[in-house]
């Protein structure tokens, strides 16, 4: 209200003062038309401040959508980055039926020959041998088959590191046996897998029906 009457007083010093004394000059009415003036002021006023916070609003909501894209983006690209590894292998690269073993006195480390997918070349088809190259999960999978026979059966098992980790088995008098295990690792990078067959057992395998195979692949990261 002091601000009101101010404006109106210096509006008042501008007229001369015959003006002021004029009765064409209504100082009520002046100060109920700044009264008003500044009503709209105050209105405008708050109208650009609500704006004002609804944009604050709407720029956060961005902010934080964008942020959320670029995390995501980030982790694709990470993805897209990490090394791809999966392999396939069978026991024989020749056709023709074929056991392998068996072997008395140890475990003898089976050495899958015909490879039918090595991205990453983390499998080294002249020992048999995986080694993982980046830490993460794993995914292998062992199939063994054999022939039946009362004296021995198909048992061969994933070591990692030395390490017994699953096995395939399987026995009968006669005819063909089939076995298969799969399991998910969590390797460090370096960790060495391979499939031994153990003392006294045998696995069979054809070089055109790959009966017998090792594979593996690299799941996600870690």
């Amino acid at each position: 209200m002091w601000i009101l009457i101010t404006v109106l007083m210096l509006n008042v010093w501008a007229i001369p003062a015959d003006d002021v004394l004029s009765p064409n000059i209504n100082i009520l009415e002046e100060l109920g038309k700044m009264e008003a003036r500044m009503k709209s002021m105050e209105k405008e006023m708050e109208l650009l401040r609500t704006k004002n916070e609804e944009q604050a609003k709407e720029l956060k909501i961005l902010y934080d959508t964008t942020t959320d894209t670029k995390i995501k983006m980030d982790e694709l690209i990470k993805q897209n980055q990490a090394p791809k590894v999966a392999f396939s292998a069978s026991l024989l690269t020749s056709f023709g039926p074929q056991s392998v073993g068996p072997f008395p006195n140890d475990f003898h480390t089976l050495i899958y020959k015909h490879v039918f997918l090595n991205t990453g070349n983390a499998y080294d088809a002249d020992t048999g041998i995986f080694t993982a190259p980046v830490r993460g999960v794993y995914v292998f999978r062992v199939f063994s088959k054999a022939f039946g026979n009362p004296e021995r059966a198909v048992t061969a098992g994933l070591f990692k590191n030395g390490q017994h980790i699953m096995s395939t088995h399987g026995h009968q008098q006669s005819g063909f046996i089939s076995s298969s295990n799969g399991v998910s690792l969590l390797l460090e990078e370096g960790d060495k897998l391979k499939v031994n067959l153990y003392p006294g057992q045998w696995i069979f395998d054809n070089g055109e029906h790959h009966h017998s195979s090792f594979s593996g692949h690299l799941l996600f990261t870690m």
